[in-house]
């Protein structure tokens, strides 16, 4: 999210725009009073990565004709520009590294199961999993709550229990990533040698870990900033010429010490 926004802010500020940031940390509630409070402040465009699953709120934002751009989400309704990322592609990658490295048995950390991307990282994982020659049930989803450490941690303490505890997880996130190691590392499970940890979206603390964590890094910069761009076409002199658009960029695998053992 950091990362998104600072895109965001630096192409609007390029552009001599103030900026105002907003987390409604997945909250429907916060999210909905942030989008009544633009609609008050008659802002020029917003970015907005929806919490809603139903879509709601964001169908109540735009019957007042304010321009925006959806991030980190795919926008098929045709209401609206969006920016995303490919995250089938980015769980192909983590599973596909993963076996290549041996592992044949794996879990799947995921999140709450109304986001898209929680969906599409497992769907990336099976499709590897088919390639590499592996039944789907090679794959054992333990879904979280949030996406969060303490989540994470909640994950690594039930993968601990497992009677046929996989050799390699993958988490929908860094921050369960994070907070599985911490879990594995309380109980003595050395990393990468007896369970192997892919993160996603390569935050800052993922490279500082204990065991630095591989990860699948999302070009949040970029996205970011390609969102204010969209944004800035719509609602500049050209905007009646403006088509919408639906951005998808490519993750990155990137390899640090966390898997960094052969079987």
């Amino acid at each position: 999210f950091v990362d998104i926004a600072r895109g965001a802010e630096r192409t609007a500020r390029a552009a001599g725009l103030g900026v105002m940031v907003c987390n409604s940390d997945q909250n429907p509630g916060d999210e909905a009073d942030y989008l009544s409070l633009f609609a008050e402040q008659r802002v020029r465009g917003v970015l907005v990565t929806p919490a809603d699953a139903g879509g709601g709120n964001l169908r109540d934002f735009r019957r007042h004709g304010i321009p925006h751009v959806l991030v980190d989400r795919v926008g098929g309704d045709g209401g609206g520009c969006s920016v995303s990322v490919d995250d089938v592609v980015g769980g192909s990658l983590a599973i596909r590294h993963l076996a290549a490295t041996g592992h044949r048995t794996f879990a799947y950390v995921s999140g709450p199961a109304h986001l898209q991307q929680v969906k599409d990282r497992r769907e990336g994982a099976l499709l590897a999993l088919a390639e590499a020659g592996l039944p789907a049930s090679a794959l054992r989803e333990l879904p979280a709550e949030r996406l969060d450490v303490a989540s994470g941690r909640d994950a690594g303490s039930r993968l601990l229990g497992l009677a046929d505890r996989p050799t390699a997880v993958f988490c929908a996130n860094d921050l369960l990533a994070l907070g599985v190691l911490q879990a594995l590392y309380a109980a003595g499970v050395r990393v990468p040698e007896d369970m192997a940890i892919v993160g996603y979206d390569d935050i800052e603390f993922a490279a500082a870990a204990t065991v630095p964590l591989t990860s699948v890094r999302q070009p949040a910069l970029t996205l970011g900033a390609r969102a204010a761009e969209l944004l800035l076409e719509e609602t500049g002199e050209a905007a009646a010429d403006h088509r919408h658009q639906q951005v998808v960029l490519q993750p990155e695998l990137v390899v640090r010490r966390s898997t960094l053992t052969t079987r």
